[in-house]
């Protein structure tokens, strides 16, 4: 198997085999292979497969069935979970990027709250305006992802904490360098109210923003986070 500069043997491995399931090699409920088995194609120590098993498990991507005729299988990933880990797949730093959002996501509600407390009437018309590129853009799941980035960073402008406005922002910023694009396999209607479902969610967000509502705010952000992605 391949290997990757500045990635241990068992991200390596994880990646591979998380490429495979995204692109459909293993269908869901589908065995990739015992342990045994993943060291023998692999050529890496038991240890090494067992944390890359750790690590495809841990993402959602497959599940780990113990006893006989038991192994490694391929689950069925959502539709979010299909794309937030499609984005993580086509980098050459998965382990970074998920380091990234999840640094990003700690930081929302304090960034939210922040807008909706010291917005302007400027940024109001900014966030307005974003808010319909969003809604413009909910037609492919790519475009949508690169609108929503777009929102959320000038939200994170609002911010007078400049040290957690920064970091927010270069959070995002790494994400959208190394998430090359986003794909979307599941129907076209799955897609359609995936996409219907997040308009909804940042359209409270935005609304609770430019209302000045605090605690309005933060549940449109818990909701937000119930509906977890590269968003």
């Amino acid at each position: 198997m391949n290997s990757f500069v500045g990635q241990t043997r068992a991200n390596v491995l994880a990646s591979e085999i998380e490429h495979q399931i995204l692109e459909r090699e293993f269908k869901p409920g589908e065995l990739i292979g015992t342990i045994d088995s993943l060291r023998e194609r692999s050529g890496f120590a038991r240890s090494t497969v067992a944390e890359a098993i750790r690590l495809l498990a841990d993402r959602g991507l497959a599940e780990i069935r113990p006893g006989r005729g038991g192994g490694l299988f391929a689950t069925a990933a959502g539709p979010m979970v299909r794309i937030r880990h499609t984005l993580l797949a086509v980098t050459d730093a998965p382990g970074s990027v998920a380091e990234a959002v999840a640094v990003r996501e700690a930081l929302e509600v304090l960034i939210d709250v922040d807008a909706a407390q010291h917005r302007t009437n400027a940024d109001i018309t900014d966030i307005k305006r974003g808010l319909a590129k969003l809604t413009s853009a909910a037609k492919g799941t790519t475009a949508f992802l690169l609108a929503n980035w777009d929102l959320h960073e000038r939200i994170a402008l609002i911010s007078p904490n400049q040290t957690a406005s920064a970091l927010y922002l270069s959070m995002t910023r790494f994400v959208r360098e190394h998430a090359v694009a986003a794909t979307h396999d599941e129907s076209p209607e799955t897609a359609t109210e995936w996409l219907a479902i997040r308009v909804a969610t940042h359209t409270e967000l935005v609304d609770a923003i430019v209302a000045g509502d605090v605690a309005r705010t933060k549940k449109a952000v818990d909701k937000h986070a119930g509906l977890l992605d590269t968003n």
